[in-house]
């Protein structure tokens, strides 16, 4: 008998959509038509399948309206920013297809008389593309949409949170045409997720989720020789040089801490701000923090909706308590946020000062409405404060001194370093992380060599 998930939203505490989970021989069935799929999706030109996709697109953005409905009930996103989503999803998926003949182009190398030498990008095959819940759209497309373009078929796995948005992705893509079995979705358990990455069809996973996930991946993966790109956790910082923009500034750290209720891959989680402007800054962000309305996220004037579910917001509760007893300091008082009750996933923003290293909120993932901001001397101590971490996905830096800004970039250990702008993927640019984040590339040119393999041709054309 087939195990169900049920999605409880975190608005209302309800059932807001039950599925089953897919059993050993539905995964298997679904892994083989990819494979099948596959053989005659590589065959298609290139320029064919790019329409294919961008008629894709089109399907989901004309959906837009209904699919930041189901975002907002299945995770808790405010409905006034939930259609973002869909404008994010569309940047980058246009992006990604618009380069995809130049990316995808044969590699030529020097003439060599009596030869012709070139290598070709070859699809892998199967992706098995695992997205997570807080950007379920946008996580997703980072994969799929590449994959596809590649030649490759995509069978999608999305978190148990938000299962509607993988059956959306596979419903545009029959009716833009897309062939059968070229992308199809699957509801899994833990196991069922090893199986398809252990079955014999899949060529890559591409997963988005926790630390331990990777791992768990990882360790699915480990008696094939099959690639993982892998996105896991963050604790990204900023520091705010004296020279920096401040009114700017705090808008920008404000909204890069408790967007989406602070639950952004890149979301900053800590700050680091020069003693010069620390009292400047501090005050400014606490008074732009109080101006939140926290509340139901299915009404427009909602800009802080709950945190995904009750176990997340006890544990980001705990951290605040376990911070404060150390010696913290919470400048937001909860009274001004009636909205937020114990024992719900309604939590208040809160902002932490007096804080270290030896707290755990400085240094564990939080992914929630919490940050805490520590003051600094130096543009060498904040290197140092922001280098210490298990994590490396993106790092902001505040400052009108470019030359500076490069400069103390070289120094961060990173995927991306901003400056003057946070929370942001430019598809032009490769999304990638270091140290416990993760390891491979998603968009830009680069992230398409990591769904392909290059395959050489050195032909001999004279024999004489």
């Amino acid at each position: 008998m087939h195990k169900t998930l049920k999605v409880i939203s975190p608005v209302d505490g309800r059932v807001y959509v039950e599925r089953p989970l897919a059993g050993n021989e539905e995964i298997d069935r679904v892994m083989e038509a990819a494979s099948r799929a596959q053989q005659e999706w590589k065959r298609v030109p290139l320029a064919e399948r790019v329409a294919l996709l961008q008629r894709f697109v089109d399907v989901m953005v004309s959906w837009k309206a209904e699919l930041a409905e189901e975002l907002t009930w299945q995770m808790g996103r405010p409905i006034a920013h939930s259609p973002g989503e869909v404008g994010g999803f569309e940047e980058r998926a246009r992006y990604m297809l618009e380069i995809a003949e130049s990316a995808l182009a044969d590699i030529q190398v020097p003439e060599k008389p009596g030869f012709v030498r070139y290598i070709v990008r070859e699809p892998l095959g199967v992706v098995l593309v695992v997205a997570p819940w807080n950007y379920p759209m946008l996580t997703a497309v980072n994969a799929v949409v590449p994959a596809l373009a590649a030649g490759n078929t995509v069978v999608l796995k999305h978190s148990a949170q938000t299962p509607l948005v993988a059956e959306r992705f596979e419903a545009a893509g029959k009716e833009a045409g897309l062939p059968a079995g070229v992308l199809q979705h699957l509801h899994m358990s833990h196991e069922g997720v090893s199986r398809a990455i252990q079955h014999p069809a899949t060529a890559h996973v591409a997963f988005t989720g926790s630390v331990e996930g990777g791992r768990d991946v990882h360790r699915a993966a480990a008696d094939k020789f099959i690639a993982c790109g892998l996105e896991l956790g963050g604790k990204d910082p900023a520091y705010v040089r004296p020279d920096a923009p401040m009114k700017h500034t705090i808008e920008m750290l404000v909204d890069g801490s408790f967007f989406n209720a602070g639950q952004s891959c890149c979301g900053i989680e800590r700050i680091y701000v020069h003693e010069d402007v620390y009292d400047e800054f501090v005050d400014g962000f606490v008074a732009l923090t109080n101006t939140y309305r926290l509340g139901n996220p299915t009404l427009p004037e909602t800009t802080l909706g709950p945190v995904v579910r009750k176990s997340a917001a006890e544990f980001i509760r705990g951290q605040v308590e376990e911070a404060v007893a150390q010696g913290a300091r919470a400048l937001i008082d909860e009274a001004r946020f009636p909205e937020a009750r114990p024992g719900t996933p309604y939590m208040a923003p809160q902002v932490l000062v007096n804080v270290d290293h030896g707290m755990r909120v400085m240094t564990e993932e939080t992914f929630g409405p919490v940050v805490g901001i520590m003051k600094v001397r130096s543009d060498d101590e904040a290197v140092a404060l922001m280098n210490d971490s298990p994590y490396g996905l993106t790092a902001v830096v505040a400052t009108m001194d470019v030359e500076a800004a490069k400069a103390i970039g070289d120094r961060v250990e990173t995927g991306t370093w901003f400056m003057n702008r946070c929370d942001y993927l430019d598809p032009a640019l490769a999304w990638v992380g270091v140290k416990d984040t993760g390891r491979g590339c998603t968009l830009s040119r680069v992230g398409y060599e990591h769904l392909t393999r290059p395959k050489s041709y050195h032909l001999r054309v004279s024999v004489l």
